[in-house]
């Protein structure tokens, strides 16, 4: 018992320790137990281009080890931008609530930080190890960025404790605190741009020129074809991970409270982080966009590879995973609906048409183009392709369904949005009309222009009516974001009603964050494979054993083990977070609605 109250009193005075001792442990009962033998090709005296690792495979445990760090650095550099944020706004509004919410998104930051440090070190150690000869030839393009990696690491960790640590001695300080903030990001942002510099030299390696010193080289390769669409794609990613991350906590948190206090606390965190999430993956898709763009450009075969060769499947997959979530986000919105305002009745209208759009748009963005069929089948049905099906399986119906899901979803939050507002600017009418009205047109125009692509060449499809659909719903997103703010000014607010939320709401905002880690592991599988049997495309070959792309059902099962690991090390992370600010349950006043009657006041609503 006194072995457990003092691990218990480590684990509460110094998370990061206790992390990386945890981690720890796994790995030595994984070399202990599970018996991975190494065994190096060629003498010990030799030069060797690969080592193996027994029962698991070197591939496969870099690939498990590499997924997981990564889902962490996007955590650990996407949590910052909003705890900032959400700080700004605790300044400029005077509302404590914001400037807790972001020292407790800043809490669960310093308990990852340590942990993705150690799993980048695991798999820093296990490249050198497992695969030197790649690592040397990347070494000699990227070696001088190494040591900016290192510099930037070392005053991210430095400013990130300072932010931390500082918190309640700066609080009469905002203005350093902010700065403060700012840096952290800075730094996190330029650690995230070397490190893709690396990642997509593999993808898009350009040509080096023999008399180029150490920083041109760098310099050079790092300025390749992909490398800015992945930094913006990646950035906004982290951010819909970091928010719906930080929804799940809130979440569970929610689902443990035991005071009214607390319960509408973590509610009201749960709806930023969901907030978060869902504005961040509105403009993903364009940013997916925009990568693919540069990968045709490229290197044609390529993006045939990705789109229309054995990955383009994955993209099936995708739609069915970017589907739940618009799906999850949406729902959480109108449970918001029902229980938080006292004017519910007049929005279920709206929410049947949403859900009705958003279905049919989910069904034909996941309609392949090419049916998997027997030859009997085929022979049915006329050919690989269906007859009314396959309309549906081309990119200008699915970039068309795509758009207008990030409307009905935009159409959704605005309604949230403006649900306990009530506007007193003379053009108060026009103000609550008209963004539907944009809304409604541009969804039209993203309709029109998705039936004419049928009827036009490919290259106009993709470089005039796929931008023009782009263009017109960022600038719709934009536009009524602006129309509304100005709206705003000066409105009356009802009450919402912070936890009086349903206990499936918890469940919601788990399955989001769980979705997109599956997402990103799934997309970063799509990345790596494009390249098929080169390590550097066309620069560096695989000669190994594993110089193949494995199948979607094997790739399917290493993401889901590495989904499992990352959702164990987050929970946790949550759990050790937790106990610095677990109470007895007696502070605040203790909920007054039993979980029966509270189940009968959901029923009556959606």
């Amino acid at each position: 018992m006194k072995a457990i109250q003092a691990a218990h009193r480590l684990l509460k005075k110094s998370p990061p320790v206790s992390v990386g001792l945890g981690v720890i442990a796994f790995l030595v009962f994984g070399l202990l137990f599970l018996d991975p033998v190494l065994a190096q090709e060629g003498g010990p005296s030799s030069s060797v281009d690969y080592r193996d690792v027994g029962w698991i495979g070197s591939r496969n445990l870099v690939w498990i080890v590499a997924q997981v760090h990564l889902l962490f650095a996007g955590f650990v550099l996407g949590v910052p931008i909003f705890a900032w944020i959400c700080e700004i706004i605790g300044v400029r509004t005077k509302d404590p609530r914001y400037d807790k919410l972001a020292k407790e998104f800043t809490k669960l930051l310093t308990a990852a930080y340590s942990t993705t440090a150690l799993f980048g070190a695991i798999f820093l150690f296990l490249l050198v190890g497992l695969y030197p000869k790649f690592m040397n030839t990347l070494s000699d393009v990227f070696y001088m960025s190494y040591f900016v990696y290192a510099g930037l690491f070392l005053v991210e960790t430095v400013t990130l404790y300072l932010y931390w640590y500082g918190w309640d001695a700066m609080s009469h300080h905002k203005g350093w605190h902010l700065f403060l903030g700012f840096m952290l990001n800075v730094f996190g942002f330029m650690i995230m741009i070397v490190a893709n510099a690396w990642g997509t030299y593999q993808n898009s390696p350009v040509v080096l020129s023999p008399g180029l010193t150490g920083w041109e080289r760098s310099w050079a390769a790092a300025h390749n074809p992909t490398w800015w669409p992945v930094n913006v794609h990646r950035l906004i990613a982290n951010v819909v991970l970091g928010g719906f991350i930080c929804g799940a906590y809130a979440g569970i948190r929610l689902m443990g409270a035991r005071t009214v206090e607390e319960r509408a606390h973590y509610d009201w965190m749960g709806y930023i982080g969901n907030f978060i999430g869902i504005f961040g993956l509105l403009p993903l898709p364009f940013a997916g966009y925009w990568l693919m763009l540069e990968i045709y450009q490229y290197n044609q075969q390529m993006g045939i590879t990705l789109m229309g060769g054995f990955l383009s499947w994955l993209f099936i997959i995708q739609a069915v995973l970017i589907g739940v979530i618009f799906l999850g986000s949406n729902y959480y919105f109108w449970l918001g609906l029902a229980h938080r305002t006292d004017d519910s009745k007049k929005y279920k209208k709206y929410i049947l048409g949403f859900i009705t759009l958003l279905l049919i748009c989910l069904g034909i963005w996941m309609t392949p183009h090419s049916m998997v069929a027997s030859l009997q089948e085929a022979r049915a049905i006329g050919g690989t392709h269906h007859p009314l099906l396959g309309l549906f399986g081309v990119m200008s119906a699915k970039m068309t369904v795509s758009n207008l899901m990030i409307l009905v979803t935009f159409a959704s939050f605005l309604m949230y949005w403006r649900a306990n507002k009530i506007e007193t600017v003379k053009w108060a009418k026009t103000a609550r009309v008209a963004p539907f009205v944009l809304i409604a047109l541009a969804a039209m125009y993203v309709i029109w222009a998705g039936v004419y692509g049928y009827f036009v060449p490919a290259i106009v499809r993709i470089y005039v009516l796929s931008v023009s659909q782009v263009g017109t719903v960022i600038g719709t997103l934009i536009s009524v974001t602006v129309l509304v703010v100005l709206s705003m000014r000066g409105a009356r607010e009802t009450v919402l009603h912070w936890g009086r939320i349903p206990p499936r709401v918890s469940y919601v905002l788990v399955l989001n964050a769980v979705t997109v880690i599956v997402l990103m592991g799934l997309m970063g599988y799509a990345r790596s494979a494009s390249r098929t049997h080169w390590h550097i495309y066309g620069v560096l070959e695989d000669t190994s054993r594993y110089a193949f792309s494995p199948a979607l059902g094997d790739a399917g099962r290493m993401i889901v083990v590495s989904t499992f690991l990352y959702c164990l090390f987050v929970s946790f992370i949550f759990w050790v977070a937790s106990l610095s600010s677990d109470k007895d349950g007696k502070s605040g006043k203790e909920m007054h609605v039993p979980p029966l009657a509270e189940g009968k006041l959901a029923a009556k609503r959606f």
